[in-house]
């Protein structure tokens, strides 16, 4: 067009060659084009952005503000001075077929660059969108849109390879088969990301807000991130532990949810009764321990059931071992047990005993097993500490203590 060659002819005119009058016009050319093209760019995107703002603001969705967040505008105003390029750059350069060429390839790569662009502002907003959805807030959604962009960028790459070296589909698959290992090992945490993501998600083994706990890692606390290639804790001392995603499908971990899910949340803690402080009960400590309201209805049909017994076999109670007999520490379960059936906040409807466990050389072991109806932390300690704070002042009444280990004089300065 001739409107493109004002400057050649001022040069020719002013008896300038005519290799150099076609160099320097084609300059002064993609100096103005640079120009236009970012007059247009500055002021389609204060157009796009203002327009996307006020549909914003009038919508009661806010999709359309994580449009705005995400400048999605800014990457779409991109779209009118790229096709001004696209449109003019073949007209300028008509002459030099070699720089045509290669500003082709250079817009076809910034058009498939953009469209990336493009894609990823509206997936980053569609997260944003759906992450404040009760119904996703626990769904590792991020995972999801970086597989999605990670598969994006790839055929973005390939596309990349196929413009700039002209290289046929199958001529790139044969390479890209050939040197397959190699790309395996460069990408492992990668591709071990991704099959762990689809996993993870696929059986729902963790979400986000999830409570786990992994040693390996040091990690215990809540789930506040899963991506494709790590799962985000934040610990109860407020410390933030990073695990690989593939590592929760190769390694054990421990998911709180069904806990938290279920009716109530398990109290399971033992105290250590010394072995010779357990004896038998006479009558006199019978009835002593009938007047305890938690007992009295126990000891009356245990004791019926005990006396029936030792008659009918004849047995000789002068000697009080003889027969059958109620113990103190027999008693002390039975009274703890029927304590923690009576107590508001253990889940009556959920397993629920006083048991003994092997006894040790540091005693017998009196286990409590129960489930508290409060599953928040701070809650659930104080119910059982309610608990154990009733049962060890319990102990002295039933005449039974507990193990301690007494440090013998002249320990501590054997230790120094």
């Amino acid at each position: 067009m001739k409107i493109f060659n004002w400057a050649y002819n001022i040069f020719r005119s002013l008896d300038f060659s005519e290799s150099i009058s076609s160099y320097l016009n084609l300059t002064i050319n993609l100096l103005i084009l640079v120009i236009v093209t970012y007059l247009l760019d500055y002021i389609f995107k204060k157009i796009f952005i203002i327009i996307l703002a006020i549909v914003a603001a009038k919508t009661k969705s806010t999709f359309d503000d994580f449009l705005v967040a995400n400048k999605t505008a800014k990457y779409l105003a991109h779209l009118v001075p790229l096709f001004f390029i696209y449109k003019t750059v073949p007209v300028i350069l008509n002459t030099f077929t070699y720089w045509e060429g290669l500003f082709e390839k250079g817009i076809k790569i910034y058009i498939i660059i953009l469209f990336l662009w493009i894609t990823r502002s509206i997936f980053n907003s569609l997260r944003d969108y759906l992450k404040q959805k009760p119904r996703f807030s626990d769904k590792p959604i991020d995972s999801y849109i970086q597989v999605i962009m990670l598969l994006l960028w790839l055929f973005g790459i390939v596309s990349f390879i196929l413009i700039l070296f002209d290289v046929s589909k199958t001529t790139l698959l044969t390479t890209f088969g050939s040197i397959s290992a190699i790309i395996i090992l460069i990408f492992r945490d990668t591709i071990l990301g991704f099959v762990a993501s689809i996993s993870v998600s696929v059986n729902d083994m963790v979400r986000i807000g999830d409570w786990i706990t992994m040693e390996k890692f040091g990690a215990d606390g809540d789930v506040i991130e899963i991506n494709l290639a790590t799962v985000k804790v934040r610990n109860f001392d407020n410390t933030t532990t990073t695990i690989p995603t593939y590592s929760l499908i190769s390694d054990s971990f421990k998911n709180w949810r069904g806990m938290l899910d279920s009716d109530g949340r398990r109290i399971k803690r033992h105290l250590l009764i010394k072995a010779n402080s357990v004896t038998f009960l006479n009558k006199t400590a019978v009835e002593k321990y009938k007047k305890i309201q938690y007992l009295t209805s126990y000891i009356e049909h245990r004791q019926a059931d005990i006396d029936k017994y030792n008659t009918n076999n004849n047995i000789d109670k002068s000697v009080i071992i003889n027969g059958r007999n109620l113990t103190n520490l027999g008693l002390f379960r039975k009274y703890i047990n029927q304590y923690i059936l009576s107590h508001p906040g253990i889940n009556k409807d959920m397993l629920l005993m006083v048991r003994y466990l092997q006894p040790t050389e540091h005693g017998i072991p009196l286990e409590i097993y129960c489930f508290s109806k409060d599953k928040e932390w701070i809650n659930y300690e104080h119910i059982m500490a309610d608990i154990f704070d009733h049962v060890m002042a319990s102990l002295p009444y039933f005449k039974l203590e507990v193990f301690e280990i007494i440090s013998t004089p002249g320990t501590q300065s054997d230790l120094n």
